[in-house]
């Protein structure tokens, strides 16, 4: 498997801390950019959180560990091709081997639209399998613009792969959306009843199967702290309450892997690739450092 070394690495990592053979995440890039409909270059977003991600600093200060001790190897971008058919099959075969190789798969994209293709390949190896999607928008539209594989249509495509999707963060969406989630029950958490309260969290988390994958779409955060995204929303979810939460996840179930999406750069506004960086740096510690 071709990975990327020291320096242009995730975390500017050196041997054995990045190598393929012994590390337990590994990075996939994948900058596909299609259908965004706001906001070009999200297919900019690997590149931006990678060279963020080395000036972050290694020392957790809440699990008390250098997370990166558990090994964090960077693949080269994957060339996911320009047709939605062949995207999904490239990427779908790239995870299928990580997971065979019992790797712990952190996809950085690129769109939303690239969420279908991780659940299809999951879903072979976990029979009941559930989606927690971190979002300001719920993405349940049939079609957008002419396609199916649309970002906007990013978990109506998973849902077609799992009916247990548990969206959190949701500030803006269809009536259509909405009748389509009532209509099969899925439990919408809006934005406006989780932001300010813990309260929510055991629901959410009853929701979820034992094995869940983690998808985030990085508008899910308020613009006050994650400006640059295609398409930001107002009243978005905020960096510690979100931790908490996700923490609470990885603690009670198992988390086989989770995608951070949509990250737009922006050359003059840095915080939100430092910021993307940081937090799937502390994800990865939430896997391989539980309970700490």
């Amino acid at each position: 498997m071709e990975y990327v070394s020291y320096p242009d690495n995730f975390f500017g990592l050196v041997d054995p801390l990045s190598n393929y053979e012994s590390s337990k995440a590994v990075i996939l890039q994948v900058p596909y950019e299609k259908t965004t409909t706001f906001m070009r270059g999200t297919k900019n977003g690997p590149k931006a959180i990678l060279k963020s991600s080395v000036e972050v600093q290694p020392y957790d200060e809440e699990m008390e560990k250098n997370i990166c001790e558990a090994g964090i190897c960077t693949l080269k971008p994957l060339k996911a091709g320009e047709e939605p058919e062949e995207m999904m099959e490239n990427i779908c075969n790239k995870i299928k081997k990580l997971a065979h190789d019992s790797k712990f798969p952190v996809i950085v994209g690129g769109e939303h639209s690239i969420t279908p293709a991780c659940i299809k390949a999951f879903s072979d190896k976990y029979d009941n399998l559930s989606v927690l999607q971190i979002d300001a928008h719920t993405d349940l539209a049939d079609e957008w613009d002419g396609t199916k594989y649309s970002h906007a249509c990013a978990l109506r495509r998973c849902f077609e792969i799992t009916r247990k999707i548990i969206p959190v963060g949701i500030r803006s969406t269809t009536m259509e959306e909405v009748e389509f989630a009532a209509q099969n029950g899925i439990k919408i958490f809006w934005a406006k009843d989780v932001y300010d309260n813990d309260e929510w969290h055991d629901d959410a988390i009853a929701r979820l199967s034992d094995d869940v994958y983690i998808t985030i779409d990085l508008d899910g955060f308020d613009p006050s702290i994650m400006p640059s995204v295609g398409t930001p929303e107002p009243g978005g979810m905020q960096y510690y309450p979100t931790l908490r939460f996700l923490k609470k996840v990885f603690n009670k179930r198992n988390v086989i892997g989770f995608d951070v999406v949509e990250l737009c750069p922006n050359e003059k506004e840095a915080s939100s690739d430092f910021t993307a960086a940081k937090l799937i740096y502390k994800l990865i510690g939430y896997k391989f450092f539980k309970g700490l």
